[in-house]
Formats: C-alpha cells, structure tokens, sequence
C-alpha cells in the first residue's frame, strides 16, 4: 500500500496547502533572523575608555597617578549571538584627543602632564594619530539571561607598533544594541614607548598602565 506524501495532500487541500507554505515562510524568517549578523556602531557619547597610569621608583609614593581619558572617535561590531565566532570588532582613537582628566593632580601639573603625553617622547601623535584595535577571533566563555562573557582576541596598534591583545569584555544585549564593560592592562614598553622618568630617575611612569572601558554599541542594521 503506498503512502501520499503530506505535500501532496496539502496540495489536493488548499487550505492546507496554504497552512504549510505559510509555516514554511515563517521557518525560513526565523533561520534568516538568527543567521544574519547584526552590524552596530559605537556611540562615542555613552562611551567611555579610561587609562589609569601609576608611579613607581623610589620616590613613586610622593608621585600622583593620572587618569588619561580617550574618546572614542569610531567603531563598529559584527555580532550574532547564535554565533559569537563569526562577530568583529573594530575601534579607532585619535591620539591628540586623549586628555588628562586632572583626577589625583595638581592644578599647576596638569598641562604638563598633558603636553609630556602627546610629546615625541611618549605617543609622539604627529608621527603616529591614531590608536586602533581590529578583532582576529571572538569567543563566548558563559551565558546568561540577557549578558553573556567574551573573550575578544586581535591587534592593538599604539604608537606605531602593532601587538596582539586578548580582552575580556561583559556584554549585555539590549533591543537597541548592545553595551560592552571589561579593562586590560598595558605595557609601554612593548609598543617602543619609554615610560617617563622625573626627578633624577626617583620617580618614574609605571610601565603597566590599566585601561578600562564602556562601549555602547546602537544597532545600524
């Protein structure tokens, strides 16, 4: 005895017919909804990066640490969260635009401090404006209701040297978008840049510097 295929009935019904097309119209939404990524844009004015560099020596007590603040010029993300893998990240700085907040300094000692950061001997920002970061791999390390953890690994260029990074960033997604929180410290050193020394050597820049971070990402498309 053979056995109509379903299709087949459904075609001989039409309303049933009907009701298995539309079925398969949705199905077929559904898969494209999750399938394709959604690209946003960082918005610079919920955004916030903040670079905390310390004293060390022998005199680095009597020293203050400064709080460096950078906006955020440009940046975009690729994500999907049914596939983390296949999500980006890409970030741009204007160097000239990072600014010493003033916060733990004297008055008198911040345009120092200020000029002494962008000078040739530190950023050197005529030679080398931007500071970017461009994601090679994303990847989730735990879920849960509405966040989820990642770890972003890419290249970071600073001063004109390029090292690769690994971030550890929390991400909780939201219907307009998403917003990123995570930090990770920074050699000096390993993008040729000399830490600055004052008072005979005594007193020196931390070679160490801690970058913290909250990215608001709005949905583009």
């Amino acid at each position: 005895m053979s056995v109509t295929p379903r299709f087949v009935r459904a075609r001989r019904n039409p309303t049933l017919f009907c009701a298995v097309v539309l079925l398969a119209c949705i199905s077929l939404r559904v898969v494209a909804a999750v399938e394709v990524p959604s690209v946003l844009a960082i918005d610079p004015a919920n955004s916030r990066v903040a670079i905390d560099v310390g004293r060390t020596g022998l005199f680095g007590f009597a020293g203050h640490n400064h709080e460096v603040i950078a906006p955020v010029i440009e940046g975009k993300v690729i994500y999907n969260p049914a596939d983390w893998q296949r999500s980006t990240v890409s970030l741009r700085f204007d160097a000239s635009a990072l600014k010493v907040t003033g916060k733990g300094d004297p008055p008198s000692d911040i345009p120092k401090v200020q000029q002494a950061m962008l000078s040739a001997e530190v950023l050197d920002v005529k030679r080398f404006p931007d500071v970017t970061f461009a994601s090679r791999r994303v990847s989730a390390t735990r879920a849960a209701t509405g966040a989820i953890d990642l770890l972003i690994e890419g290249d970071m260029t600073v001063h004109g040297q390029t090292r690769p990074m690994s971030v550890r960033v929390n991400a909780a997604i939201d219907p307009d978008g998403l917003t990123v929180r995570g930090g990770f410290p920074l050699k000096q050193t390993d993008f040729g840049i000399e830490p600055v020394t004052v008072a005979g050597g005594t007193v020196r820049v931390k070679d160490e510097v801690q970058v913290q971070f909250v990215l608001k990402a709005r949905r583009v498309s």
